[in-house]
C-alpha cells in the first residue's frame, strides 16, 4: 500500500481552515494533523470530523522549519495574507516539504515568484491562492473563453450571505485596504479607485441584486496578466446588506481623507456589529464570471458563470482548490518543485465533483445577446 500523504494544516480552526479540515479528513490516503495557537478549538474540531486526526500547537508567526519535519505538505488557511511575513513558507523550504495556501493579499502573491529558486533548490513546490480567486475564477474564464480570439472585459464578483459566519482574518483582511488607493485596470489602462469605492448593485440572475464594491485583491493584477484583457479587468465583493455595505463605504471616508491609516484596529468591534445583524438576511452565497470579447471567428461574445450557494455552504468554496491540490499531491501529480501562482494548475472539471456533493448549483449563459439569455443549468444537485 502507497503510504499516506502526511498534511499539516496550520489555522485549522478558522472559518476555512475548519472546512478544509472537515472535506480533506475524509479523504483516503492522507494523515491529517491540525494546528492552530489553541488547542482547545482544535479538540472541538476534531470531534467533530469524520476520521481521526493529529493536533499541533503552531504559531505560524513563530513557525521554524524543525516544526515541520516529518509532514509531505504544509497549508496555510490561517490569514489575513494582507502585510503578512513569509515564516511558514521559508520554514517548508528548509524543512523541504512541499507547500500551499488560500492567499489573498495582493502583495503577498505578487511577491510569491522570489521563492522559485529557493523552492527548486530545495526541490519543493509552493503555491499560493488556492482559493475562490484566481484558482476557481481562472479555471472558469478557461473554460467560458476556450478557442476565443481575444478577450474584451472580464467581471468577477464574489457575494456571501449575510448569514455566513465570519472570522476575524477575513474582515481584518477586507479593512486593511478600504478606503486605501487600489490599482485597477478600466477602460484600457491602470486607473486608482478607493478601495470599497465604486459601490453600486449587480443584478445576479436567479438570485437578485446584491451591494458590490471593488477590493484589492491579486486579481485585478492576474487577470490582466493572464488573459490581456483589452478593455477592463475587475473584481468586487459585496456585503448582503446595505446596512453593513454601505456602512463600511462611510467607514472607509476618514481613510480616504487621511485621517486615519487603515481599519483593522476596528476590526473587532465591526464583527461584533456583523454578528449582531446576521440573523438578518439570507444563507446564499453568491459567484460571478462574466466576460465578453471576441468568439473563434471573429464574432462578439459575452459569457456569464454563476455559482450559487445556499445553506451557508458559501464558506466552502474558498477551500475547494486545495482541496483538490491536496489529492494531486497525494496522486503524485502535483506541480514541479518551484513558486507556483494557483492561476492554470486546475480546470473547472477539478471542482465539479465537490460543488456537487455539497449541493451547490452553477450555470452558464450568454451568446451574442445579453449576459442573462438562453441560461441554462451546466450541473444542479440540489433536489
Amino acid at each position: 500500500m502507497p503510504r499516506a500523504l502526511k498534511v499539516l494544516l496550520v489555522g485549522a480552526s478558522g472559518v476555512f481552515g475548519s472546512r478544509l479540515a472537515e472535506l480533506a479528513a475524509g479523504e483516503k490516503g492522507i494523515e491529517l494533523t491540525l494546528a492552530a495557537r489553541n488547542l482547545r478549538k482544535l479538540e472541538s474540531l476534531a470531534a467533530r470530523l469524520p476520521a481521526k486526526v493529529g493536533l499541533a500547537r503552531i504559531d505560524r508567526d513563530a513557525v521554524k522549519s524543525v516544526d515541520l519535519v516529518g509532514y509531505d505538505l504544509v497549508i496555510d488557511a490561517a490569514g489575513p495574507f494582507q502585510l503578512s511575513h513569509t515564516r511558514l513558507i521559508d520554514a517548508a523550504i528548509g524543512a523541504r516539504i512541499d507547500y500551499l495556501d488560500l492567499a489573498d493579499g495582493r502583495d503577498f502573491v505578487s511577491k510569491f515568484p522570489r521563492f522559485d529558486r529557493q523552492a527548486t533548490e530545495a526541490g519543493v513546490s509552493l503555491v499560493t491562492g488556492a482559493s475562490s480567486i484566481p484558482a476557481l475564477s481562472h479555471a472558469v474564464i478557461d473554460d467560458l473563453t476556450a478557442g476565443w480570439q481575444a478577450i474584451d472585459t472580464i467581471r468577477v464578483g464574489i457575494y456571501p450571505g449575510n448569514r455566513a459566519p465570519r472570522g476575524r482574518s477575513v474582515v481584518e483582511a477586507i479593512l486593511s485596504y478600504v478606503g486605501k488607493p487600489v490599482r485597477v485596470f478600466r477602460e484600457g489602462q491602470w486607473q486608482e479607485m478607493p478601495g470599497w469605492g465604486g459601490m453600486h448593485r449587480e443584478d445576479i440572475p436567479r438570485i437578485g441584486k446584491r451591494w458590490a464594491s471593488v477590493c484589492d485583491t491579486p486579481e485585478q493584477d492576474l487577470l490582466v496578466e493572464r488573459y490581456k484583457p483589452r478593455q477592463s479587468a475587475e473584481f468586487f465583493a459585496g456585503l448582503e446588506l446595505g446596512l453593513l455595505h454601505v456602512g463600511l463605504w462611510l467607514c472607509s471616508l476618514p481613510v480616504r481623507w487621511g485621517w486615519l491609516e487603515n481599519l483593522r484596529p476596528f476590526a473587532l468591534p465591526m464583527l461584533k456589529l456583523a454578528e449582531i445583524v446576521r440573523p438578518i438576511g439570507s444563507d446564499r452565497g453568491a459567484m460571478t464570471v462574466r466576460v465578453a470579447g471576441e468568439g473563434p471567428s471573429g464574432e462578439p461574445l459575452q459569457r456569464m458563470w454563476t455559482l450559487r450557494a445556499d445553506a451557508n455552504r458559501g464558506p466552502y468554496v474558498p477551500i475547494l482548490a486545495a482541496l483538490a491540490l491536496i489529492r494531486r499531491f497525494r496522486d503524485g501529480t502535483g506541480p514541479q518543485p518551484g513558486a507556483h501562482v494557483c492561476s492554470g494548475l486546475l480546470e473547472l472539471a477539478d471542482f465539479l465533483p465537490d460543488m456537487a456533493r455539497l449541493r451547490m448549483e452553477h450555470w452558464t449563459g450568454g451568446d451574442t445577446g445579453s449576459f442573462d439569455s438562453q441560461a441554462h443549468p451546466l450541473q444542479s444537485s440540489a433536489a
